[in-house]
């Protein structure tokens, strides 16, 4: 079931990011699809480039199992691949259905029914020059890097069973997420002197203890992670998808935020990407 739906959901999100994108699918270069929620060969990603008529040359990347933090890490190497292939334009598409991680309500897998949900978003990578027709940039990735907690291996996880995905949550990745958070945003804003009110945030809202935590670390204002509260209470946690739905969140107050801004997702590993981004005038 998840084989033929999660690339069918990635396409409607895709579409829709086209369309806004203004230029045919034909250009788009380069192709990279995380989830976690369709395993097998050839993957999702090939039906998605199928479902969208993408050129036979598309370069395709598939991204599997990378969980909460994959959304993150495929706009990272999206961020490698246009900026290391002149004119190349990379669709970034995240899909999750928590259909196959559904069983019986033990621990983790409990509080994970609880708030995930399903969804899709996808985004387009470029970095010029500027084609006809093609909208301006909304955020620039200015610079990105990925930080994994040492010996936190079982605190998140995930494993492909013959019932599907067997998940894996402890009730301390919140507690460890909050521990080394700032840490990683310090070696990406070196500094800046941990003045944190002064950015826009698109955090990964991975529960509401989560975003709890991130907010006394960093002691920071009751709005600023208004955007990911919101997708967290309208959508619920879709994983490596939830991401795109919080920087299309912050598109839509993008009048208001400050020029420079961060990114972060979280998954297993435990693992948090980081990304410094800016909002161009």
């Amino acid at each position: 079931m998840t084989v033929d739906a999660v690339p069918k959901l990635a396409q409607r999100a895709a579409a829709k990011a086209i369309a806004e994108w203004g230029r045919p699918p034909a250009d788009i270069t380069h192709l990279v699809f995380t989830t976690y929620s369709a395993c097998g060969a050839p993957s999702a990603d090939l039906r998605l480039a199928t479902l969208l008529g993408l050129r036979p040359t598309v370069s395709r990347t598939i991204l599997s199992l990378h969980g909460c933090y994959g959304g993150g890490r495929a706009l990272g190497l999206a961020k490698e691949l246009a900026e290391n292939n002149r004119g190349a334009r990379v669709l970034v598409a995240c899909s999750e259905t928590t259909l196959v991680c559904f069983g019986a309500p033990d621990g983790g897998n409990l509080v994970g029914h609880a708030i995930f949900g399903d969804g899709a978003g996808a985004v387009i990578v470029g970095a010029g020059p500027f084609l006809d027709g093609e909208q301006r940039p909304i955020f620039e990735m200015v610079h990105a890097m990925q930080t994994t907690v040492p010996k936190t291996e079982h605190a998140l996880g995930m494993q492909v069973t013959g019932g599907g995905i067997d998940f894996h949550l402890s009730i301390q990745v919140p507690t460890l997420i909050g521990q080394n958070v700032e840490r990683c945003l310090l070696n990406a804003f070196p500094g800046n002197g941990n003045k944190w009110n002064d950015f826009f945030w698109a955090v990964h809202p991975g529960g509401r203890q989560i975003l709890d935590n991130i907010d006394k670390v960093l002691k920071l204002e009751p709005e600023k992670l208004a955007a990911s509260r919101h997708v967290l209470r309208e959508y619920g946690n879709m994983s490596g998808a939830t991401i795109v739905f919080v920087l299309d969140e912050l598109r839509q107050r993008r009048s208001l935020l400050p020029e420079w801004g961060a990114m972060m997702a979280f998954g297993p590993g435990i693992t948090i990407e980081t990304m410094v981004l800016r909002c161009p005038r």
